[in-house]
């Protein structure tokens, strides 16, 4: 019987079959993927699902020092399996016949510059346009050389990587010094011999990229305290570096001590102006140079634990209101909620609008600049306001005129818009004693006041429709008319019948 019941339900399309697991990873030739300008070497593999999330994040993960694709994806299977269930593209560059990648020329630690970086920048930009994956979800992640590759590609292309999980690696720009291009090492570095200020770390970093004016990317990083290869002292030049480039103080907001079956870290966190852990370091106390990833711990940074959604930084910075990606996309808000404590800015490749989202009927969020090259999503004029009905009253709005929803009902209250383009209201107010919805906040970088949310009519029959839509009501009355009109009709046709009768 529940054979047959599947069946039905298929035939139905209730039910889709699964289809047999096929995907793995494949090459993909340097003319598909546009290699331009860069080194021969540098070759392209991908890992996409069988079942692929509508516009999927992508993972870019970087093997170390002579280490093959077809070694290094052994050591991630979780996150592998990770892309299976939740339908994301994982992209393992190679630098094939390479000792390393090269992270300490000139031309890869300068934005387009013509080296590796640049090399994986335009893997990044063929993924995104060839899979429609989402430019606001492209991670990096690394060990050792790769660990190395993640932090130069936070540094060189923040634009492309929105956040980055680094294992035993060093600070951006410290394998140049003393950099031996013929095996891409360099001994200053690698021995913790190379250290600057907080300072010097920063503007060396934004040396590599002198146009961007955007958001700054978060990083995660890792290492064993025992590390014989790449020195433990490049943690707290990482530190210095990365707390600099991110506008927060070298002192952790908050520290802890956390336990896995093979290590304790001690662990510590920074956050944003908005209560975000945007960088975070995990010690491995007496580790080594070859731990293992922490792969759930990548994964939840990433926010690729679970299936769909958007950014985790984006989502914890915008508000409740609906997230501005490119082009800078409006969530509508609901009524009265908290506001955002600041517009976390996520353009995509050549950029949509970064621009923060206003906390839902609260105060605007801090909106960012737009990214480049993308269309902002600017909002439109002011709203007019709407009329207040019998015994209600004007909520002020926050930030610019208010964009409201339309006329209230008897005895409802206007709810004001949060600034910024408002999402358009639903066609029914309020009727006597109701309140009416209010409109919805903006995405997209700071709005000019924004449109007003389309007010309903009040329906005539007293109570708030739940869906604001004054239809029903109107047809049920229309019903009752026509009702009433029959039976009129039928009992004067009784009546002149029974007189002619009686005739």
């Amino acid at each position: 019987m529940k054979y047959a019941v599947a069946a039905a339900l298929i035939s139905l399309g209730l039910l889709v079959p699964r289809p047999a697991h096929g995907a793995s990873v494949v090459k993909v030739d340097r003319a598909t993927w546009g290699a331009s300008g860069v080194p021969s070497y540098v070759n392209m593999y991908i890992y996409v699902p069988d079942t692929l999330a509508t516009k999927p994040p992508v993972v870019f993960a970087h093997h170390s020092c002579g280490t093959p694709v077809s070694g290094y994806v052994g050591s991630i299977t979780g996150i592998q399996a990770a892309a299976d269930k939740n339908g994301f593209i994982l992209v393992l560059p190679e630098a094939t016949g390479q000792n390393c990648w090269d992270v300490g020329s000139t031309k890869s630690l300068t934005h387009d510059g013509g080296g590796d970086t640049q090399a994986v920048a335009q893997m990044a930009k063929y993924v995104i346009t060839k899979y429609s994956a989402d430019a606001a979800r492209v991670y990096a992640m690394g060990g050792s050389s790769g660990a190395m590759m993640t932090q130069a590609l936070m540094a060189v292309y923040p634009d492309i990587f929105k956040a980055g999980s680094a294992r035993a690696g060093v600070p951006a720009g410290c394998w140049a010094d003393g950099y031996a291009s013929s095996n891409q090492w360099s001994n200053n570095c690698a021995n913790g011999q190379t250290t600057k200020t907080a300072q010097q770390w920063g503007d060396l970093v934004r040396a590599m990229y002198p146009g961007y004016t955007g958001p700054r990317r978060r990083i995660q990083l890792f290492q064993g305290t025992a590390d014989q290869t790449i020195s433990y002292n490049n943690m707290g030049e990482s530190i210095k570096e990365w707390t600099n480039v991110l506008g927060l103080s070298v002192t952790p907001a908050s520290t802890d001590t956390f336990k896995t079956s093979m290590y304790t870290y001690a662990r510590q966190f920074w956050k944003s102006s908005c209560g975000f852990t945007v960088f975070e370091t995990w010690a491995g106390q007496n580790g080594s140079h070859s731990m293992p990833y922490e792969q759930d711990a990548i994964l939840a940074f990433f926010g690729l634990d679970k299936a769909g959604g958007v950014d985790p930084e984006v989502a914890a910075c915008s508000g409740d209101g609906g997230v501005g990606g490119s082009g800078g996309s409006s969530g509508a808000g609901g009524a009265g909620g908290a506001t955002g404590a600041g517009g976390a800015r996520d353009g995509g490749v050549d950029g949509g609008s970064d621009g923060g989202m206003a906390g839902v009927g609260g105060v605007q969020g801090r909106g960012g600049s737009s990214g480049r090259g993308g269309s902002g999503g600017v909002g439109g004029a002011a709203g007019t306001g709407g009329t207040v009905g019998t015994g209600g009253s004007s909520a002020p709005g926050t930030g610019g005129s208010s964009g409201s929803s339309g006329a209230a009902g008897t005895g409802g209250t206007v709810a004001s818009g949060s600034g910024g383009s408002a999402a358009a209201g639903t066609s029914g107010g309020a009727g006597p004693g109701g309140t009416q919805g209010s409109a919805g906040s903006a995405g997209g970088s700071t709005p000019q006041g924004g449109n007003s949310g389309t007010g309903g009519s009040t329906p005539p029959g007293g109570g708030t429709d739940p869906k604001g839509c004054s239809c029903v009501v109107g047809d049920a009355q229309r019903s009752g008319s026509t009702a009433a009109a029959l039976l009129l009709a039928a009992f004067g046709l009784t009546v002149r019948r029974q007189r002619r009768s009686r005739r």
